[in-house]
Formats: structure tokens, C-alpha cells, sequence
């Protein structure tokens, strides 16, 4: 008796935190599961109705490139949020969370061999190995752009299994700048504009993003203390910017692709259209959080008290990722 009642005293003690790992397991599955649905089925009830043709694999495309673009989003927002920590007087910086970049690495270069293979293949999903032209991706731009990436995580997760994450910063640059030269191939009208654009869009949805994922992290690993409170105002000072940023080149990638005159009307009858008006609503969403967010912080001397809005916020950052991988795959409204 003496020998199991202690057992059993430990057992029924750790009986609510187990409840609360299934709960939170059983949620990220749940979300994990809403993000693949989104990429998926996205293309196709798009183009529902648009007499735009659908293009072959376009869903397993956008699965892809919403893997990708999380797979930059985890790495970048925990270099930038340990950045922003080491600016905060008293933060306990050596207990930090564990780091998912090995993890993402590893989904990164899962989606960018995907994404090659369908480069290699002719922009079509192939059926065997036999139908990919591996030499061919060396022979084009987008071919060497998908290899770029490739290559890139492979480096960000030797940076990782060596211990330097602050080497990431270079490898995953590498993947955002091929990412813009990819959505604007050298036919469009001034390219190079609309690459920088895409360039500071994708950097600024990365930073705050994977910047607000690890921040929640952090506070979570720290419990109460003045250091969370300081590390989420200043976090939420430097969001204010990447927000900013964000419209900007958003709004004026979407006039490039959608003349001022036409936008009403391409808003519901293209794919791309619907697309980007599910994304902007998506935004707004993301925007009412975060001001609740930073209103909850004002006078708040736990910064447990506004994280409620703040993951929610999180999850509708997902969505919109999921949906930017829906915008890749989906036809442009206007051929160049």
C-alpha cells in the first residue's frame, strides 16, 4: 500500500496536465488539418465558375508552396523574436523554447524538392521519376530558382545541426529572393520592381508571422515576468511597421497585376481575385486581433492576460500563409 499510493498520488496530480497536451495536440492537429484543406481545395473553388482553366496539380502545388513558405516563416520569426529579446533588460535568455528550425528545414527542403520535381516535370505533378528532366532544371530561370531553394534549406539545416542559427539569416534570404524573382519572370512588365515588392512582402509576413509564433513561445516558457511584458511591447511597436509594409507592397503588387479600373470587377469574377479578396478579409482579421491584442497590453502586468487574442492571431496568420500558397497556384488575371 505504502509503495503505490505515491504512484497514484503522482498520477492524479498530472492527470490535468496530461488533459491539457491531449487538448492542445488534438488542436494543432485540428489546425494542421484546416491548413492542408485550405492549399488543396483552394485552386479549385477559385476558379469555380470563372471560365479560367484549371491547372493540372494546382492544388498539390499550393500545398506545397504553403509548406514552403511556413517552412521560412518558423526560422526567420525565431531569429528575429531572439533578436528582439536580447533588447529586453532582465530577460531570461537562457531559457529559451526549443527550436523548431530543425524541423522546419527539413519541411522546407521536403517542399522544394517537391516544387522542383514539378518544375522538372513541366510544371505538372509527376506520375514516375522517369517523367522528371533533372538536367533540364540547370537549362531554365525557374529550373535554377527551384534548385536555389533547395540547396538553401539544405544549408539552413546544416546551420541548425552544426549550432549556428544565426548563419540561417543566408540561406533563407537565398529562399526569399527566389521566391520573388519566381513570381516575376522576366516576360512581366518591369520585373524588377515587381520582384522588390514581392521581396519585402515575403520578409515582412515572415518577420511577423514566425516573429509573433516564437514571441507566444517565449512567454509561454517565462510565465509571468516583466521581461514578457517588454518583449511583447516591443514586439508589437515593430509589428506596427511590418504591418505597414505589408499593405503597402500588397496593395501596390495588387494594382500592378489588377489596373485601379478593373479591380471591382476582378475582385469576383477571377480566381486570382477571389484569392486576394479572401486574403485582405483574412488580414482584416488579423488586424482586429493584433489591435486587441495590444490594447489588452496596456496596464496588463501579466502578458499571459493578451495572448488569448494573440493566438488567435497566430492561427489567422496561418491561414493567410495558406491562402498566399493558393495565390501562387491559382491563373493571373492578366496576361503579360
Amino acid at each position: 500500500m505504502t509503495l503505490t499510493r505515491p504512484n497514484a498520488e503522482v498520477t492524479d496530480a498530472d492527470e490535468p496536465a496530461r488533459r491539457r497536451a491531449t487538448g492542445r495536440a488534438v488542436v494543432l492537429l485540428a489546425l494542421v488539418a484546416s491548413a492542408a484543406v485550405i492549399p488543396l481545395l483552394g485552386p479549385r473553388a477559385a476558379l469555380d465558375g470563372t471560365g479560367e482553366a484549371v491547372a493540372p496539380g494546382a492544388g498539390g502545388i499550393a500545398l506545397l508552396r504553403t509548406l514552403l513558405f511556413a517552412a521560412l516563416c518558423v526560422p526567420v520569426g525565431e531569429l528575429f523574436a531572439a533578436r528582439l529579446a536580447r533588447r529586453v533588460p532582465g530577460a531570461p535568455l537562457q531559457d529559451a523554447p526549443r527550436s523548431w528550425a530543425p524541423f522546419a528545414a527539413v519541411a522546407g527542403l521536403v517542399a522544394a524538392l517537391g516544387l522542383a520535381s514539378v518544375v522538372a516535370t513541366g510544371n505538372l505533378l509527376p506520375d514516375q521519376l522517369s517523367d522528371m528532366d533533372i538536367g533540364g532544371l540547370y537549362e531554365t530561370r525557374e529550373g535554377k530558382l527551384a534548385l536555389l531553394e533547395v540547396n538553401a534549406f539544405v544549408v539552413a539545416g546544416l546551420c541548425t545541426l552544426y549550432r549556428r542559427p544565426a548563419l540561417q539569416v543566408w540561406p533563407l534570404a537565398a529562399v526569399a529572393v527566389a521566391e520573388a524573382l519566381r513570381a516575376h519572370p522576366t516576360t512581366e512588365y518591369s520585373p524588377l520592381v515587381g520582384s522588390g515588392l514581392t521581396l519585402v512582402h515575403v520578409v515582412c509576413a515572415a518577420l511577423w508571422t514566425g516573429g509573433l509564433l516564437h514571441v507566444l513561445r517565449m512567454l509561454r516558457k517565462w510565465g509571468p515576468s516583466e521581461a514578457g511584458v517588454a518583449l511583447l511591447g516591443l514586439y508589437a511597436r515593430v509589428a506596427v511597421v511590418l504591418f505597414a509594409a505589408l499593405t503597402a507592397t500588397g496593395t501596390w503588387s495588387a494594382l500592378r497585376r489588377m489596373p485601379p479600373g478593373t479591380v471591382l470587377d476582378q475582385l469576383t469574377t477571377t480566381a486570382y481575385g477571389r484569392t486576394l479578396l479572401a486574403k485582405v478579409l483574412l488580414v482584416a482579421v488579423v488586424a482586429v486581433l493584433a489591435l486587441s491584442a495590444r490594447l489588452r497590453l496596456r496596464g496588463a502586468a501579466d502578458p499571459l492576460s493578451t495572448c488569448s487574442p494573440a493566438r488567435a492571431e497566430v492561427v489567422a496568420l496561418g491561414m493567410v500563409v495558406a491562402v498566399s500558397g493558393v495565390l501562387t497556384a491559382v491563373p493571373l488575371p492578366i496576361r503579360w
